[in-house]
Formats: structure tokens, sequence, C-alpha cells
């Protein structure tokens, strides 16, 4: 085969691929229309950190009610259902001083987050894992943070990012978008619709 002919077969076989994207993105996905109203079941904090449920409770509350496109009603009539458990949280030492005297730290948590269809009991989306990162200097540093301070502005990342992915779509997020969930099946280590 000559030159000619052998450059022109390798452009023959390279023209398909010439207009497929590098990255495949799958759309956005918004809620149902049937889903009008929104309800938040009390977080679940599976870490020994005592508290933790009733601050990032509080701050998914707020990042909803600020939003204002669904109102937050309580489980019972809500059409969907976000339902958080805390799976880790890590604060942990990552620089110090000529003393060994902690400098900076950071400050890791994993939360699992499931958005239950109640009017088609499936789960709509699912994110295992979600993971809120801050690497902070301590309070005793110049511009240092407390631990809780620290806390706020993770609960502030996650919180953004669950009311993004609930109200701005969701496709990319998860590969479990169709899964039904049996009546009465556990969801973790709890029921839907029983509000354990």
């Amino acid at each position: 085969m000559s030159e000619r002919r052998f450059i022109f077969f390798i452009l023959l076989l390279a023209l398909p691929l010439a207009g497929c994207p590098y990255e495949y993105t799958p759309s956005n996905q918004l809620l149902p229309q049937h889903i009008r109203r929104i309800g938040m079941r009390p977080t679940r904090n599976e870490t020994a950190f005592y508290g933790l449920e009733d601050k990032f409770t509080r701050r998914l509350l707020d990042e909803f009610t600020k939003g204002g496109q669904y109102p937050l009603v309580a489980e019972d009539i809500a059409d969907g259902v976000i339902i958080a458990d805390i799976k880790r949280y890590i604060n942990e030492p990552v620089s110090y001083d000529e003393n060994n005297i902690v400098q900076e730290k950071k400050m890791w948590v994993l939360v699992d987050i499931q958005f239950w269809d109640k009017v088609q009991n499936r789960i709509l989306w699912q994110e295992p894992n979600l993971q809120g990162i801050n690497r902070y200097f301590v309070e005793t540093r110049p511009g240092g943070i407390t631990e809780e301070e620290s806390r706020e502005i993770i609960w502030d990342k996650i919180s953004r990012d669950i009311y993004k992915r609930t109200v701005e779509g969701f496709g990319s997020v998860t590969g479990a978008v169709d899964r039904k969930v049996p009546q009465g099946g556990p969801i973790g280590k709890e029921k839907i619709g029983t509000g354990q």
C-alpha cells in the first residue's frame, strides 16, 4: 500500500471519531412536576461526635428556606423527602510548629444523601459519601478559626451542594435515578415513611 493510500485510510478511520465529545456528560434531571413540597427527615448522626446532626439539619433547612422554590413541610405531607446521614467526621492536625504545637487542621465530613419521591415511592437521586473538606489554621494562630467555625463552613458547602443537586438538576450525580424502593423497605437501617 502506498504512503498516500495509507494516510487516506487512517483519515477515514479517524473521521467518525472526530465528532465525538471527549467526555460524556449526562444532562441534568429536574424534579418531576408532581413534587411541589419538600420534607426533610431529621439528620442521623452515625459518628461518635454528639450534636453534629442538629446544626447540619438547621443549616440545610435554612438553605431550602432561602431558596424558596419549594415550600418545606412536614414529612407526612411532603411529595419528596431529603434523607441525610452523617457517616464520618475527622478533624486531624496537618502541621505543627517547632514546639510540636498544632498550627493547622483538616476537617473532613462524609454525608450520605437520598431524595425520596414519596408519590412514586422511589429514590430519585442519591449521593453516597458527599464530602465536605476544610483545612484551617487553629484559633491560636493569627486569622485562625475554631473547630465549630470550621464545621459551619462545611455545613454551608454541603447544604448548598444538596440544594443545588435537588433543585437545579441531579442527572450527573448518581446512577441510581430509577431504582425502586420496596414498599416499607429499608433505606440504610430505617424504613421508608416511618419517620424513625
